[in-house]
């Protein structure tokens, strides 16, 4: 068993938590190890039906159990039950609620009642190198990825086999059952493609022109992963600076190289594939070590239309760092360039300059720190 870094923070609050993260985190095995009175899930379809066909039966059954701890599985399947959770912990005082979530989407669009100041928010994602005393697996993270499940299997075929199975599961239990689209097949295209424009500068027009999806349904199509947690945008950095001509689309990145992999079919952190893979692992590390340490976090992208680019530009902590990323620890003057042009034309906010690569060796070149990618989130408080 890893423990995860956010067990501690969810068993000392005294308020209520709920709990999103994506499919397969490991949110109800974390909560379960923290031992409630009761489990409520969801998922299974005789609680469900239950609480859908009598809801009245939800507040008294709550009373009668008599527990003070109270654990509600997938709680976006019937985002109503926030309201007499509402009204059960104003009348007692000493309840407390672990609500687990996988859509966001899906609270939000049925105006659920998020509980403010009774309930606090928490976010759980993969596993993180901080939870493995930075010793993680850079070959297992990049290819299969860092899912507990899959991570700590040894059995190659059946990750896989369970990688694979992701996307289609997502969409039949995530998409279909929560009726977050009407035309499936539409959004299965876009999601298979998105999955080929991963780690690049996105045009929604070529992207609708590929998918012979509508042009104006790619935005919408990318909150659904944003909300549903399957991944994010970044967008461009905001500066002052208007001499810059900056690139103005986002880039967009899966939650987990492992799930990224799946939807291609594809394992094998091959040369012409490791740039983006290791692209991929650095940014979800460092959102997913942020959400572990309650850190607030912001990562943007940098390019100009001239192609002089920053992978990352990261504000942490009251810090400004800028990023780059590169799979080898040996790196030659124009991987630099961007990272010398960060330092040079923002001197006056005094960047930190960090190269996060996937070898071993430790380097400086002048400001830059060039560091193995799990040193450089040790350096970095994640």
């Amino acid at each position: 068993m890893i423990n995860r870094l956010i067990t501690s923070s969810l068993q000392a609050t005294r308020k209520s938590v709920l709990l999103l993260g994506p499919r397969q985190v490991g949110k109800s095995t974390l909560m379960a190890g923290i031992k409630p009175d009761w489990v409520i899930n969801l998922a299974d379809e005789l609680e469900f039906l239950r609480y859908t066909s009598q809801p009245g039966t939800f507040k008294s059954d709550i009373i009668e159990s008599g527990a003070q701890s109270i654990l509600i599985d997938e709680i976006q399947r019937i985002p109503n039950l926030l309201n007499t959770i509402q009204v059960l912990i104003d009348q007692n005082k000493s309840l407390k609620f672990y609500l687990t979530g996988s859509s966001a989407r899906k609270l939000k669009r049925g105006q659920a009642n998020l509980l403010p100041g009774r309930v606090l928010h928490f976010f759980l994602g993969p596993l993180v190198a901080g939870e493995l005393n930075y010793r993680m697996d850079t070959t297992a993270a990049l290819e299969t990825g860092c899912l507990p499940e899959i991570y700590l299997s040894t059995n190659q075929k059946e990750k896989q086999h369970l990688l694979m199975s992701y996307s289609a599961s997502y969409l039949k239990e995530e998409i279909r059952a929560e009726a977050l689209v009407r035309n499936l097949d539409s959004f299965a295209r876009f999601l298979q493609d998105a999955a080929l424009v991963a780690g690049e500068f996105i045009d929604f027009t070529k992207m609708a022109n590929r998918s012979k999806i509508s042009r104006h349904a790619i935005p919408r199509y990318f909150e659904i992963l944003e909300d549903t947690l399957i991944g994010s945008r970044v967008f461009p950095w905001a500066c002052d600076d208007a001499d810059l001509d900056l690139v103005k689309h986002p880039k967009f990145y899966f939650f987990d190289n492992g799930v990224f992999n799946g939807l291609l079919g594809n394992f094998k952190a091959s040369r012409d594939r490791i740039g983006k893979l290791a692209e991929q692992l650095v940014y979800s590390q460092l959102l997913h070590s942020a959400w572990a340490r309650e850190k607030q976090i912001e990562i943007s992208s940098f390019r100009l239309r001239s192609g002089m680019e920053v992978d990352f530009v990261v504000k942490l902590d009251g810090r400004l760092i800028a990023i780059e990323v590169k799979t080898n620890d040996d790196p030659v003057s124009s991987d630099l360039e961007g990272l010398r042009f960060f330092a040079e034309r923002f001197k006056s906010s005094k960047p930190e300059l960090l190269l996060l690569h996937m070898g071993k060796a430790e380097r400086k070149f002048g400001a830059i720190q060039s560091v193995p990618w799990q040193t450089g989130l040790r350096k970095l408080g994640l």
